[in-house]
Parts: structure tokens; C-alpha cells; sequence
């Protein structure tokens, strides 16, 4: 088997709660949801990365390696002097230590054998962080309009060792707009899961929240929709934490002030995902927030979101982050 083929080894704001369901479905997935948040501390108020990781171009779709000394993420900034052509490529910051106190360094572009002349975007690490997920509309491989590939590592602490990505066919990818995808492994799992947003049509404006299992011989099944998580607005860029039993996007389905992060738990790996709930203030703002990723942390968790810095219409996200704490009597 080639390299390429080789297997992909608080809650606040209820009066916001629409979704699926009938009113008790919504009454019990208020009831799981703020059980879990009951565990934690509320979140903090979202706080911007600053001038190193934040430019005046687009910034967004944050991936926090394990062991928190890498951020990788999309930029529309230019990637040398004399770069003209504006589109998204993906980006590393490293800094020495896991806490505030160590700085994040200037973000260093992954090059061009990751980085193509298209849009490169949404960046996800696999849990052992030998490979790097991404969406990107290149051709000639590609199927639809974007489309999800994968670069593998040998060496998971080398960010110059990414491979050629590869796309990861027809179960995941279609002739339509496939993005934001999510990787979840987990002990008590049955195969490594990639969750993706999905639209039919060749727009990244719309779509839905989607699932693929991987295969013993490291192919992807087909995606199929995660339906209770979906509506007829638009749902996008899913974070699925370590465990499984939370998962974040945004939406702008109704209860929504703009793109909202909404957030739903399930109780073990086997059962369906709660009704949807805003995460209202702090997070949530009448801004556009987007691309959620969950990170934990000992009993920290992160929240990174890109926010709409700028007066609409005119949009120039910038990358912030918010944390909470697990309570020390929580199991």
C-alpha cells in the first residue's frame, strides 16, 4: 500500500431554542445540553489572537495540534512579497509553551506542496496528527466545486513534511461543495469518522452537516447526513470534541442573531445528538461567527471562532478564542 492509500492510522439564551422536534424533544436536549455545561465554568468573553495571528485579511478555521504548541488555520494574506493572487492558504504559528505566557510566533505558510493557486481552507488534524485534512477546489483530481483532500507526515513535529495531498474520493466527495471537515477517533469507536458540511450545489452558502466511517483498508465510506443536527438553513464547519459526546458548527437557522455557533451533546457514541442550542453571549454576537473548533485540555476547554471584525457587508474575519473551566467536584 502506498503512502497515499495507507489507512488514516453559560449555555445561555434558551429562549433561542428552535430546532427539530417536537417541544419535549427541545425540552430534553435544553435539559442533556445545560447538564454538560453544568460541568464547566461559564465561557469566557472571546478574546482576539492579536496582530501575529490576525491580519487584515481573512483569518479562520483554527486547528490546535494535541499538544497546543501548533496553530494551524486559513489566511487570505499573501504568502510572499508580490503576491497577488488573494486566496486562502493554510498557515502554522508555533510558540515554546501551552499557556498565555509563551507568545504565538509569525504564522509561516505549509508551501506549495500543500498550499495550491486555488483556495486552500479549514484545516483538521487527525488524532494522531500524521495527516492533515483540508477542503480546496484544485483540479485536475477534484470532483465538485471544493472538495475534501488529505496530506500525510512521517515526522507528526516536521510542518514542512506534508506530502501531496490526496482527495478522498467519491463517498465523501461529490460534484457539489464539500468543507469543514472534523476528524473524531475515539477508544470506543468502530473506525475513524470525518465530519464535513455538504451542499448539493457548487456553494459554500449552504448545506449540511454530514458523516463518513473509514474502512478497515483506509477507504471512506460513503457521507451520509447527520440528520437531527440539520435544517432547512445552513449548517457548516462541525468540531466534534475528544470524546464524542459534543459537537459545535454554525448555523444561521432560526434563533440565530447572523452565523451563530451552535452546540449539541449525545449521551454515548451509539445515540442520536441532541436538538441544537445557540450558545448565546459571549460567544454569539450580532457579528457573524463562524467556524468553531473545540479543544480541552486538562480541565480547560477552548473555543476558538472566527468573528466579523468588520461593518457589513464587508467582511474581514479574525480568529478569537474563549475558555471555560471543568469544575473541580464534576466527573
Amino acid at each position: 500500500m502506498t503512502t497515499t492509500l495507507r489507512a488514516f492510522s453559560s449555555l445561555a439564551c434558551l429562549a433561542l431554542l428552535i430546532g427539530c422536534g417536537t417541544d419535549s424533544d427541545r425540552s430534553i436536549a435544553g435539559t442533556l445540553v445545560a447538564d454538560h455545561a453544568s460541568n464547566f465554568s461559564a465561557w469566557s468573553e472571546p478574546v482576539n489572537l492579536g496582530p501575529t495571528i490576525n491580519s487584515s485579511f481573512n483569518d479562520q478555521q483554527a486547528a490546535l495540534s494535541k499538544d497546543g504548541l501548533r496553530l494551524y488555520f486559513a489566511s487570505g494574506r499573501p504568502e510572499a512579497p508580490g503576491d497577488v493572487n488573494p486566496d486562502l492558504n493554510l498557515w502554522v504559528s508555533h510558540r515554546a509553551c501551552a499557556d498565555d505566557s509563551c507568545p504565538w510566533e509569525s504564522p509561516v505558510s505549509l508551501g506549495s506542496t500543500v498550499n495550491g493557486s486555488v483556495n486552500d481552507f479549514a484545516p483538521a488534524l487527525s488524532r494522531d496528527e500524521h495527516w492533515l485534512f483540508f477542503a480546496s477546489p484544485r483540479q485536475p483530481g477534484g470532483f465538485g466545486s471544493s472538495d475534501i483532500w488529505a496530506s500525510y507526515r512521517d515526522d507528526t513535529h516536521d510542518d514542512s513534511a506534508w506530502q501531496p495531498p490526496t482527495n478522498l474520493g467519491p463517498g465523501i466527495n461529490t460534484t457539489g461543495f464539500q468543507g469543514g471537515p472534523s476528524y473524531f477517533e475515539n477508544d470506543e469507536g468502530g473506525g475513524a469518522q470525518l465530519y464535513l458540511n455538504h451542499n448539493p450545489a457548487p456553494v459554500n452558502t449552504g448545506g449540511d452537516i454530514y458523516v463518513s466511517t473509514q474502512a478497515a483498508d483506509g477507504s471512506w465510506g460513503d457521507a451520509v447526513p447527520v440528520t437531527e443536527l440539520n435544517s432547512v438553513a445552513s449548517e457548516q464547519r462541525p468540531s466534534i470534541s475528544h470524546d464524542g459526546r459534543t459537537i459545535y458548527f454554525f448555523s444561521n437557522r432560526p434563533g440565530s442573531l447572523s452565523d451563530d455557533i451552535w452546540v449539541a451533546t449525545r449521551t454515548d457514541l451509539a445515540s442520536p445528538w441532541t436538538a441544537p442550542i445557540n450558545l448565546g453571549a459571549p460567544i454569539n454576537t450580532e457579528a457573524d461567527e463562524r467556524h468553531p473548533l473545540i479543544y480541552s485540555h486538562g480541565k480547560t476547554e477552548m473555543l476558538f471562532v472566527a468573528r466579523n471584525v468588520a461593518t457589513p457587508p464587508a467582511v474581514d474575519l479574525d480568529l478569537f478564542v474563549s475558555t471555560r473551566t471543568r469544575k473541580s467536584d464534576a466527573p
